[in-house]
C-alpha cells in the first residue's frame, strides 16, 4: 500500500511516501511559499514515478464542524472544510485549495483526511456546549471542538506505554500553534482550544481566547470584522504582546539582552499555560502525568520551568537537572515525585498514516 502524506501550511507544503513501513520511503517539501498551486506542481513532478501505484493521498485537516474522524474527501467533506474556512483561516482555505489541485492534477486516486478534531470527539455535552443563544449550535455549529488530535492522540498513546499507570494526564502542546489537552484513560476529556484553533492559549501570531464582544467594540469603532480577524491571526499573540516576535527563541534571546515587552510575553504565556493546567486538572480530578511536546514544549527547558512553578499543589514539579538536559523523550520530574512530567516528540504523521490505512482495508 503506497500512501502519499501531504502536510499543507500557511506558508509551507511538506510531503512524504510511504509502503509498507512506517518510515518514509520519499521525503520534500518546501517554505516560504508564496503559490502553494506552483508548489503542488512541484511536488507531483518530483513524486510522478510513484503515481501509478498511489492508493490514497493523505491529508492532515483542520475543521470539518460535525464532520470528523478519518474519512474520504469527497465533495459533502469539502463542503464543510467550506462551510468552516472562516473559523480557520490559516488551515481551511490553503487544504481546500491542495485537495481540489490534487484532485485534478491525479484523478482516480483517493484522498483521505483525517480531522484535528477527531480526537476530541468524545466530549460530554457539557464540555462541548458553548452558552449561546438556543439553536446556534444546530443552525451555525457553534460549539466546542479541540483541535491538534492527532499530536494529543500520539502524547496519549506513548504516555500509556511510559507511565502505565497514570489514568489523568494533560498533553502540552506547545508551539506557534498550542493547545492543552485533558486526557483520562488515553482518551481526550477537554482541551484549551473550543471553537477555532484561533482559540485557548495565546499563539506565536494569533491572540488565543478574547472576549466576542472586543470585536463588536473594534466595529464599534470603524474596524471591520474582516480586519479584525486578519489582524488577530496574524498580529496578536506572543508578537502582540512583546511588540517584537513570535518566535520563542527570539523572544527567550531578547529577554535574556533586556528586552522587557519579551519578558512580559513569555510571562504571559507561561501563566496563561499554567492557568489552563490547572482547570483542566479540576476536569480530570487530578493530574498523574503531564507531557510537553511541540517545538516550544520539547525544546525549552526555561518555559517548561516557568510553566511549571507554581503548580505543586498539583504535585506538578521539575527536576531542574533533568529538565536541562532534556533531549527527545525523557522525564524531567523526579522518580518519586506525585506526577510524573515528561518531554516528548509528537510524531503526528504516524497517527494519520495508521488512520489512512485502517480507513482504506475498511473501504477494500
Amino acid at each position: 500500500m503506497t500512501i502519499l502524506v501531504v502536510n499543507v501550511g500557511s506558508t509551507s507544503l511538506k510531503f512524504a511516501i510511504y509502503e509498507d513501513g512506517d518510515a518514509p520511503i520519499e521525503r520534500g517539501g518546501a517554505v516560504r511559499v508564496t503559490d502553494l498551486a506552483a508548489a503542488l506542481d512541484e511536488m507531483i513532478a518530483t513524486v510522478r514515478p510513484r503515481l501509478a501505484g498511489l492508493d490514497a493521498i493523505a491529508f492532515k485537516v483542520v475543521h470539518g464542524g460535525e464532520l470528523t474522524g478519518c474519512v474520504v474527501l469527497d465533495d459533502q467533506a469539502l463542503a464543510a472544510l467550506e462551510r468552516f474556512a472562516a473559523a480557520a483561516p490559516a488551515h481551511n482555505p490553503p487544504y481546500l485549495l491542495a485537495i481540489e489541485h490534487l484532485r485534478r492534477a491525479v484523478p482516480g486516486v483517493r484522498l483521505i483526511g483525517s480531522f484535528e478534531t477527531g480526537f476530541h470527539a468524545g466530549w460530554s455535552r457539557e464540555a462541548r456546549a458553548l452558552a449561546v443563544p438556543a439553536g446556534w449550535d444546530e443552525r451555525y455549529g457553534l460549539r466546542r471542538y479541540g483541535f491538534h488530535g492527532a499530536s494529543h492522540r500520539y502524547i496519549a498513546e506513548r504516555m500509556v506505554v511510559l507511565e502505565p499507570g497514570a489514568r489523568r494526564v494533560l498533553s502540552c502542546h506547545l508551539g506557534g500553534s498550542s493547545s492543552i489537552c485533558a486526557v483520562r484513560d488515553g482518551r481526550s476529556v477537554d482541551a484549551t482550544m473550543g471553537f477555532s484553533p484561533q482559540s485557548g492559549l495565546p499563539q506565536a501570531d494569533r491572540v488565543g481566547d478574547v472576549d466576542a464582544f472586543a470585536v463588536a467594540h473594534l466595529a464599534a469603532h470603524g474596524v471591520s470584522v474582516e480586519k479584525a480577524s486578519a489582524a488577530m491571526g496574524s498580529a496578536g499573540g506572543m508578537r502582540g504582546l512583546s511588540g517584537l516576535s513570535g518566535d520563542l527563541q527570539e523572544l527567550e534571546a531578547a529577554e535574556a539582552a533586556g528586552h522587557d515587552g519579551a519578558a512580559f510575553a513569555l510571562d504571559t504565556y507561561a501563566y496563561a499555560a499554567r492557568k489552563a493546567i490547572g482547570a483542566l486538572a479540576a476536569a480530570l480530578g487530578g493530574a498523574d502525568a503531564v507531557a510537553f511536546t511541540g517545538g516550544m514544549g520539547e525544546h525549552s527547558p526555561r518555559l517548561r520551568a516557568r510553566i511549571c512553578d507554581g503548580l505543586g499543589f498539583l504535585g506538578i514539579r521539575l527536576d531542574a537537572g533533568r529538565n536541562a538536559a532534556a533531549s527527545g523523550e525523557a522525564r524531567v520530574s523526579a522518580d518519586d515525585d506525585d506526577a510524573a512530567v515528561w518531554v516528548l516528540p509528537t510524531d503526528e504523521e504516524r497517527i494519520l498514516l495508521r488512520q489512512t490505512r485502517e480507513l482504506l482495508a475498511a473501504l477494500q
